[in-house]
């Protein structure tokens, strides 16, 4: 469990930038290069790797070099973390609403 959470932590301190949810997003659409990721953003290369190095670090993204491109990938497992955990807390709260309302809409509980 433990695990579980470093590992859902380091993906939402990645996801907490927007730059970095941007690149996620845009990965989402296919892998590529690093040079061309790099374009959209007003920064220069070095800031904008710092991001992808984030992104890699937390297992959002890979990278793979060949030659001298840099190719970025989307780690789509890693996503499925955060998916688990908010689907978790959805039903917590659903049931937590389910719960109030039983409470609300029933005249005959017994309320002292």
């Amino acid at each position: 469990m433990a695990q579980y959470s470093a590992q859902l932590d380091g993906v939402f301190v990645a996801l907490a930038d927007p730059t970095r949810r941007a690149v996620v997003r845009r990965l989402g659409r296919g892998s590529t290069s690093v040079g061309e990721l790099a374009r959209e953003f007003p920064m220069t290369l070095p800031s904008f790797m710092k991001h992808v190095r984030t992104l890699e670090a937390n297992g959002l993204i890979r990278t793979v070099k060949s030659g001298r491109v840099r190719t970025c990938v989307l780690n789509r497992d890693r996503l499925a973390l955060v998916d688990d955990w908010l689907a978790e807390q959805r039903r917590a709260w659903e049931e937590r609403t389910d719960r109030l309302e039983q409470f609300v809409t029933d005249p005959e509980e017994d309320r002292q």
